[in-house]
């Protein structure tokens, strides 16, 4: 089993814990009891004060409040979920711009944090999942992405369609034109379509008939086992496995979810109708 170690925020999450955890259980083992025995006059020459021994250190106390914090924060994002940013029109119009989401960590799997080390088995994921991962060329930055292939699935991406297994998927071009909004108001005009997985996965993608395609080394493989194929919605602006290949499993974060929130100051800020919308 391959290991993958990240230095991210889960790794300075990981420290602080581990170092605050240790500072609190040298100080419950070796100085507590001195602190006790200083406050209440014990084996000390009572003709000297001992208000500095009886005193818990400041980084004693700091690190006693810290630590359940710290230990909290590391278990939520490490087991449960994780916030992530959209910094890109890449998966428009499912997710656009300045949205926040919750990103569920442990449906594929329990994985350790840091080591990025399955223990638990738990799901699979499933065609049409929007999917956060790391980059496979840069593990330190997370990609968000929609699986289509899965392991063993024959993949082609030609003239704007894509076909799994020899067969295309349908689309259905919803009328009219999208309007784009804010950071995204660029994709203005483009055909908004409705792509079928299967017969119950669906979701929304933007193809620009006015941009040529693009001359991708990967638009044509067999995906691996263990591994992926990922496309983003927005299909001609999107840096995805047409250009750098297939997604390890190991390198799967978790499946996208909700959006908490959105901020765009190119649209004036907050859009409250996109606050508590589930991501499909």
């Amino acid at each position: 089993m391959n290991v993958t170690w990240t230095w991210d925020l889960a790794t300075i999450l990981v420290s602080l814990t581990f170092v605050s955890g240790l500072i609190w259980l040298y100080d419950k083992i070796f100085l507590e009891s001195k602190r006790i025995k200083a406050s209440q006059g014990l084996g000390y020459d009572s003709s000297i004060a001992y208000d500095d021994e009886s005193r818990i250190p400041f980084i004693v106390d700091l690190a006693k409040s810290l630590f359940p914090v710290f230990l909290l924060v590391l278990l939520l994002r490490s087991f449960l979920v994780e916030p992530f940013r959209i910094p890109s029109g890449s998966m428009m119009p499912t997710l656009l711009v300045g949205d926040f989401i919750l990103v569920n960590k442990f449906s594929y799997g329990i994985r350790l944090p840091v080591a990025n080390m399955k223990v638990i088995e738990i799901g699979e994921p499933e065609r049409g999942d929007v999917v956060v991962f790391r980059y496979p060329e840069d593990p330190k930055i997370p990609f968000i992405k929609r699986i289509v292939g899965l392991p063993g699935d024959q993949i082609e991406y030609v003239n704007k369609m894509l076909y799994v297994n020899g067969e295309p998927v349908i689309q259905q071009v919803d009328i009219p034109r999208y309007i784009g909004v804010g950071s995204g108001s660029n994709m203005t005009g483009s055909e908004k379509r409705i792509e079928y997985l299967s017969e119950n996965v669906s979701h929304d993608i933007l193809i620009n008939p006015k941009r040529p395609e693009y001359q991708t080394k990967y638009s044509k493989l067999t995906v691996p086992d263990k591994a992926y194929f990922v496309l983003g919605d927005n299909r001609d602006n999107s840096k995805d496995s047409r250009f750098w290949g297939i997604v390890p499993e190991e390198n799967l974060i978790g499946k996208a979810f909700f959006i908490w929130m959105n901020w765009d100051w190119k649209n004036g800020g907050i859009s409250w109708p996109r606050i508590g919308t589930t991501i499909k």
